[in-house]
């Protein structure tokens, strides 16, 4: 039987793996964009790059990617517990970029404090687009975590013997048991 189009390994693989570089590269943009007053910092208007506005996206987007990877050669439990932190690692990335969103000014205080020397400055924040893509991906990405197990269903089983059994013609393992029983009771298996 031939798996639906979501459920193909390469697809389901491939597509967190897409989304999780996706929620890493807007990390590297400019998250939110500031405008100092000019009397207090020669320079007058920042960028917040998303990965100082909201540091632990980068790090929930890597352990997302190396989920996805890992899933591709996973048994079936392990691709349950790898759903699992494939959803907790999307969450906490729409948890991060939701608070970035709500309040960019205190997401901002670190990299002002740093330009200018003064912490707890006023300033003119906005947000960029891109912790609302970070948000967007996320969720794609939350939405292949709770695929997972399910098309897990329909990927073949690969094993170290399946090379072996194939070139034997045995069926599996329990062949190879069922003939080191008769060899232990004196009979010949072939």
């Amino acid at each position: 039987m031939k798996p639906p189009f979501w459920a193909r390994k390469a697809n389901l693989v491939l597509a967190t793996a897409v989304f999780a570089l996706a929620v890493f590269g807007t990390t590297t943009q400019s998250w939110i964009d500031v405008r100092l007053d000019p009397a207090v910092a020669a320079n007058a208007e920042l960028h917040v790059q998303g990965s100082k506005a909201a540091t632990a996206v980068t790090a929930l987007a890597l352990v997302a990617l190396a989920g996805g990877l890992a899933a591709s050669i996973a048994g079936r439990i392990a691709r349950w517990i790898i759903a699992a932190l494939v959803l907790l690692a999307s969450a906490g990335i729409i948890v991060a970029a939701a608070t970035v969103l709500a309040d960019p000014l205190g997401a901002a205080q670190g990299t002002i404090a740093a330009s200018t020397g003064i912490s707890g400055g006023d300033a003119s924040v906005t947000a960029t687009p891109f912790p609302v893509l970070a948000v967007v991906a996320a969720s794609l990405l939350a939405l292949c975590a709770l695929a997972l197990p399910a098309a897990g269903r329909y990927w073949k089983a690969r094993t170290k013997y399946d090379r072996g059994q194939a070139a034997r013609g045995g069926s599996g393992p329990v062949d190879e048991i069922d003939s080191w029983d008769s060899l232990s009771r004196g009979e010949d298996p072939t």
